[in-house]
């Protein structure tokens, strides 16, 4: 269930004049014996984003995410380095909101996305020139809502997706105006992040001519989402993604259209698979602009388990298939300038770039190794891409050949401070002969032979997986005595269609089996200790640990965040009215498998009988507090050691530093009390601040 229901930390940033500091980020100095990972250092990893290749290939732009702990916020800094290497160019600072940040394609100017103050409010284009100088305001959209643009290849338009302003009664954050009724009359009604959806509020795409100023509507069409855009090669033409179904609140279907690049063009309709078409990772035109290159989806039944293919489409409307027999999940097509198509590949454990055969069956992998490639963009004869393995943050990197070259060093003097604890491959067996595999992190300090207590955390989406990437978490619990067990059970990612759609309609089953197994094995041969193992999970993966826990009590304690444990609590309340239409039917035709699904809570009298701590968010509309709330009180009713922890204002995935730092902290004393039996200070804070009155 929920392909999105899982939770990765999000940090947003800011803007300062280019004439700022010119930074080389050198590693920690000394002999100091590494150390073990802590809290503090959330604050010191920096989060690389964005990568842009500047047209003549010499120079990368990218962004810099931290928390800042102090102020209780989230900081991004825009940075500028030379693709052959040397001192990184500090352009913003995290003070003032700034993102998307791009080059003009005539090389000339650098620019961003914010909503400093200028002569205009609300986010729009800023500009400065790439030899320095002070940012200035390029667009002034008041009508409005400015979600993202792109450069024209001549440099004279920018294409930019706007929807309605954001209303206070629709966001919750009426504190300056009157708050208005919430009138609603759309059948998919509400959004994690966007709240309620009005009516009117779809997504559009738009022309800026620089020279003139006027800003005028690409399409005829009117009531439909336009997304994804790319300027063709010689920006006659734009594509995009959009579904034009006659409810297309009621369908998965996204097709890949193509107008002309003029005002008030009718676009045409490239693709008819009556799926997803384009959803997963956005268009990539081919170097002679006469085909496209996007991602397919699964049928309606299985889109949420949907194993994405690569697809090209002509201009004609003529779909093929690259790499036609390969069976795992695509995104983020791009196109080296030679006319090689590259993809970003899930692939059991790992995610790589490969060279897909556009005329043949296969894919050629590009980087071998236990890591993972978490973005990627093609320009100027040039690949840059966003890379992390177990023992290092992700840095941007220059792809050359088979191999990486370090464009950032932005973590290497904090990676040089620690002690980290290896990542391996673990394989089990379910008890039905379903062979699954999972990744087993010791504890620092951990000899073989040794019996660890041990925490099954389980990955949110179904449709993700856990991989060979820096895992804070991981190291967390490593650095305080932990083993973590990480499995990827049916539905996840990484292992072909057949797979991930193996759970669909019949969650908390062959899951509940596949972790099992993970756990049987871990004991047996991974060393962890069968007395002491605790389980928990974010989004999909706390609606696992509520399955799991009402189908075992070998786990002595447990910890659900953001789960759900009866689905027919869930029909109309959160984001996904399609999944249950198309997957589960609707509650009064499938009575009985709703019912079958819901046996944490309504059978949780005979089954449950394991100490829980339930968390969430009250601004979730991904996975409400509800689901939290409904096996909380149940707990209670049944004298069940229990604890719900409420975060106020905060959505599926958390932005509030202070925050996220809680929920490290209480998941630390939650499992030492019950998992290593051992006292815990009563130094945390009140599980619902002073003064909080539900807003």
């Amino acid at each position: 269930m929920f392909a999105h229901r899982g939770f990765r930390l999000l940090l947003r940033g800011g803007i300062l004049p280019l004439a700022c500091a010119v930074c080389l980020v050198l590693p920690a100095r000394g002999f100091a014996a590494p150390r073990p990972i802590t809290l503090d250092d959330l604050a010191r990893i920096g989060r690389v984003g964005h990568p842009v290749i500047s047209p003549d290939g010499q120079w990368l732009l990218y962004s810099v995410s931290r928390m800042d702990l102090k102020e209780d916020k989230n900081h991004t800094e825009l940075w500028m380095a030379p693709w052959s290497g040397g001192a990184a160019v500090q352009l913003t600072t995290g003070m003032q909101p700034a993102g998307h940040a791009e080059f003009s394609p005539d090389g000339k100017y650098i620019s961003f996305l914010s909503s400093r103050p200028g002569k205009t409010k609300g986010a729009q284009v800023w500009v400065m020139n790439r030899m320095g100088g002070e940012p200035e305001q390029l667009t002034a959209i008041t009508d409005q809502q400015l979600d993202s643009y792109e450069w024209a290849p001549d440099s004279k338009r920018l294409l930019l997706t706007l929807e309605p302003k954001d209303r206070p009664d629709a966001k919750g954050d009426a504190k300056d105006e009157k708050p208005l009724p919430i009138v609603i009359d759309r059948y998919h009604f509400k959004e994690d992040v966007e709240g309620y959806l009005r009516d009117d509020e779809h997504q559009a795409l738009y022309l800026d001519d620089l020279a003139t100023g006027k800003v005028a509507k690409l399409t005829t069409d009117h009531g439909v989402d336009e997304r994804g855009a790319s300027w063709s090669p010689d920006g006659t033409k734009i594509a995009f993604t959009s579904n034009h179904d006659p409810d297309p609140d009621r369908t998965y279907n996204t097709d890949v259209f193509v107008v002309a690049a003029q005002p008030g063009s009718t676009a045409k309709k490239l693709t008819t698979w009556p799926g997803p078409d384009g959803g997963y990772g956005g268009l990539a035109w081919s170097p002679d602009g006469k085909s496209i290159a996007y991602t397919q989806g699964a049928e309606a039944r299985l889109t949420l388990y949907s194993q994405a293919r690569p697809a090209v489409v002509t201009l004609d409307g003529k779909v093929t298939y690259p790499a036609a027999k390969l069976d795992r999940a695509a995104r983020q097509p791009c196109y080296t300038s030679d006319g090689k198509l590259i993809y970003l590949i899930t692939d059991d454990r790992a995610e790589y770039p490969a060279v897909v055969e556009q005329s043949g069956p296969g894919a050629e992998r590009m980087l071998a190794g236990e890591s993972v490639t978490m973005a990627m963009t093609c320009k100027a004869g040039r690949i840059a891409v966003i890379h992390s393995d177990d023992a290092h943050p992700a840095e941007i990197f220059a792809l050359e050949g088979t191999s990486l070259r370090a464009l950032t060093h932005v973590n290497d003097a904090l990676v040089a401070e620690l002690e980290l604890a290896p990542t391996v491959d673990l394989t089990s067996h379910s008890k039905d002969g379903t062979e699954v595999h999972g990744l087993m992190t010791h504890p620092l300090g951990w000899q073989a032979g040794q019996k660890s207590p041990t925490i099954l955390f389980i990955h949110g989406g179904p449709n993700g997986q856990d991989q060979h990437g820096f895992d804070f978490m991981r190291q967390w619990f490593a650095a305080n005595g932990f083993a973590e067990l990480n499995v990827n059970y049916r539905g996840s990612a990484g292992r072909g269609q057949d797979y991930a759609k193996a759970i669909a309609g019949d969650w908390g089953h062959l899951e509940v089996f596949d972790l099992l197994g993970a756990v049987d094995e871990a004991v047996a041969s991974g060393g962890a200790d069968p007395d002491h193992l605790g389980i928990g999970g974010w989004s999909y993966g706390g609606i696992l640990t509520d399955y799991t826990s009402a189908s075992t009590d070998r786990f002595k304690s447990a910890i659900s965040g953001a789960g759900m444990a009866m689905p027919f609590s869930f029909f109309g309340v959160d984001e996904y009215i399609l999944q249950y239409h198309y997957e589960l039917g609707d509650p009064w035709k499938a009575r009985d498998l709703y019912i079958k699904l819901s046996y944490p809570l309504l059978e949780a009298d005979k089954r449950i009988h394991t100490p829980t701590m339930y968390m969430g968010g009250t601004r979730d509309f991904n996975v409400p507090l509800v689901g939290g709330e409904q096996m909380y009180q149940t707990l209670q009713e049944l004298h069940i050691p229990t604890e719900l922890v409420v975060y106020p204002d905060q959505f599926h995935g958390f932005t509030r530093p202070s925050f996220i730092v809680d929920r490290y902290k209480r998941w630390l004393a939650w499992y030492t009390h019950y998992v290593k039996g051992m006292s815990t200070p009563a130094t945390l804070p009140a599980v619902i601040p002073a003064g909080y009155e539900g807003k």
